[in-house]
This record gives structure tokens, sequence and C-alpha cells, in this order.
């Protein structure tokens, strides 16, 4: 069932969802590799695009991905949507299938270390070349514009600086190019922000965090017009990064429970994020919700909630760092985020482990930084947890 002027919690339930042929109130899962036809015409009509209907799982024919797609797809506002086996997946996806040899991508501020060594590192042997802006410097942005540059790709807020990158300023640069514009989406997710909405033409995620929200899958999205999903689509079956049915049907489970999930955790991080800002053994705080954070008032205007991701920098070295880190008995210290628990992780020794130290003293990544992701807790027992680490 499925109605576009449904709110958003409803669409997280009901997007994307029919009742079965005996009557089950949800997609069920169909791990079937592939799809039986009664007659060769009737196969040829799903194989030459005629009719809708299931084939094979490795081209996303499969009615328990199909579903879960359309889901992601209402809740970020967009025509259509792929789901792919991790976020790296739908990246590596995305630049392949828009970009050729001799193309260039423009990547604005902070990126997951992954992305950034994907662009720095992988696709330059590809002829693909990369253009790294820091966040402050976005009015430079069409200094640096080629005639061959095609993807302006950015994060926000950011990873791990929180950084918020005004998403209409960025597109309408953009657009008066004709270049695309390229949103991760993932800190924020749908329940905080939609860049559709905001002029932008591609938004990506990885489920892997906030959409599945338990900690038990990976997995990916490309959420874009019908015209760019059909660009992306030969890509993603011919590389072979389809998502699994099982991963899908977990995931739908977890979209319905999104928006109480997120907006629980938005609340927790800001209660964490006033508490850190006045400890004498922090130096700064990076979250969107603070008024004296520098991206506030954009955050204000393109985000319904603050988000539930934060970072610290603590007065200490990474070695003394570590030792507080050690201390905390709520937390848990591990690279992901977006999970019911909440996580703890030095970029340093994770996320952007891999990333040259001079380059992540440029982009303000401290050994001292604390990058935190707010669970469903209690606030007050989080707080708590934290004060005694940092005694």
């Amino acid at each position: 069932m499925e109605n576009k002027k449904h709110k958003f919690a409803t669409k997280c339930v009901h997007a994307g969802e029919e009742l079965d042929l005996q009557g089950g109130i949800h997609i069920p899962l169909y791990n079937h590799s592939t799809f039986g036809f009664k007659t060769t015409r009737d196969l040829l009509d799903v194989v030459e695009g005629k009719k809708e209907g299931n084939l094979y799982t490795r081209y996303g024919l499969n009615p328990t991905i199909k579903a879960v797609e359309k889901k992601i797809a209402a809740l970020e506002e967009g025509e259509a949507a792929l789901a792919f086996s991790s976020g790296m997946a739908a990246e590596a996806a995305l630049f392949l299938s828009q970009c050729k040899q001799g193309d260039h991508i423009i990547c604005i501020g902070d990126v997951y270390g992954g992305t950034y060594e994907l662009l720095e590192s992988n696709l330059p042997s590809a002829g693909i070349t990369t253009s790294f802006l820091l966040g402050n410097e976005i009015n430079n942005l069409s200094n640096i514009i080629k005639p061959n540059t095609k993807i302006i790709f950015f994060e926000t807020p950011t990873n791990p600086n929180l950084e918020v990158l005004d998403i209409q300023k960025i597109t309408t640069i953009a657009k008066s190019k004709n270049i695309l514009t390229a949103v991760d989406n993932t800190f924020a997710s749908p329940v905080n922000q939609n860049p559709l909405l905001l002029s932008a033409d591609i938004v990506i995620h990885s489920a892997t965090k906030y959409l599945g929200g338990h900690s038990d899958l990976t997995g990916g999205f490309i959420i874009a017009s019908k015209d760019i999903i059909e660009s992306i689509w030969p890509w993603r079956k011919n590389l072979g990064q389809i998502m699994s049915p099982e991963t899908a049907f977990l995931l739908a489970r977890s979209l319905r429970t999104l928006h109480i999930r997120v907006k629980t955790q938005c609340e927790t991080a800001l209660k964490i994020a006033e508490f850190l800002s006045s400890h004498e053994n922090v130096l700064k705080v990076n979250y969107p919700g603070l008024v004296e954070f520098e991206g506030h008032q954009t955050a204000k205007k393109q985000m319904k909630y603050f988000g539930a991701m934060l970072s610290f920098i603590y007065n200490g070295s990474a070695k003394k760092t570590a030792d507080m880190v050690d201390k905390l008995k709520i937390f848990t210290i591990a690279a992901s985020l977006g999970g019911v628990e909440s996580l703890v992780t030095q970029p340093i020794t994770t996320t952007h482990f891999s990333m040259l130290p001079e380059e992540r003293e440029r982009r303000g990544i401290k050994d001292g930084m604390v990058r935190i992701s707010c669970g469903l807790e209690d606030a007050d027992d989080l707080i708590e947890d934290l004060e005694q680490a940092m005694k």
C-alpha cells in the first residue's frame, strides 16, 4: 500500500508493502535465485521490459528486493531506488556508471575513509580523477569545475566533523553547469532530511547504519530519477552488487521502525552534546544542534532534527584518549554507527586510519577526536558513563 500523501511514519510502515497470496501482511522472503514462467511469451515480456515481473535475483528482479526499494524511494521522495550489497558498492556503481575515462569528480568536505580511498586511490586507475574541496572552501567551487566534471559528491552532516553543507547552494552551482549532485545521506537518514527535495539529483545510503538500525546487516541504496536509476542498473547487474533477498527482508523490517528509532536517538545526541560542551576535559564538540556550532543555521534550514551522531575533541594525546574510551562501560568500541546500541570510536584508529596523518590534520581529524553514535539507551545513563570515563 502506498500513498504519496501519507506522512513519513506511515510510509515507513506501509510503502512498498502489500498482502501476498496467502494474506501475509508484509512481502515475504523470496530467497529464490530464479523465477519460473508458464510460457516463453511471459518470460520475454519481462526480459524486454514490457511488463514488471520477477526473473533472476542478481538482476534485482526479486519481489523482496523490489519491495524494499519501493519503500526507501518513498521515504526519500524519489522516483526509484536500487538496493546494493553495501554502501561502498552503491558508490562504486554510481561513479562508474556516470563517469568514463578522462572524467572528473568533485568531492566536498569530509567523507567516510573508504569513500576517500575509492576516489583518491581506486578510480584514478580507471582514468577518473577527483578534486577534493574542504567544506569551508565552497566559495571556490565554481573555480575548480572543469568541462569534464560529471559529479559533485558530498556528505552532510560529514564524517567525522559533522560539518553541515548547504545542499541547495551546492546544487544551484552544479545545475548551472549541468553537473549531477550526489549526496550521501547516511548520517542524517531520511528522518532528518531529504536531499532530493533540496534539488539534489542522487541520494546514497549505507543501509548498514540507520536504515538497518540493529548492526545485523550490510547494504546500500541509490535513490534518484528513473532515468538515472536505469543508467546505473546494468552496472549493478554485471558487477554482481545486488543485495541478498534475506538482507532486503531484514531491512524492510527495520525500516518500519526507522522514524521512532532515529527521532529518539537524535534527542539523546542533543543531551550528550550539551553535556560535553560544558565539560572541562573537552576542547570542542561537533554537533549541528548546538547553537554555537558553525553549521547550526544551515542545519535548521534543511534538517528536521539534528542527527544522532556527534564527535568531540578530548583534551589529551591519542593514547590518553584511548585510555578514556577504554573506561567506557555502556558504549561499545566499534567502527560502525546507527544501531540501537551506542558506539564510540576514534577516527584515527578506524574510519580514517588509512588516511595520511597530514591529511587528517588538514581536515581537523585530531588524535583526540572521539566519534559517538547514540543508541536507544537512556540518555542519563550514557552521560554518567562518559562522566566517569573522563574523570
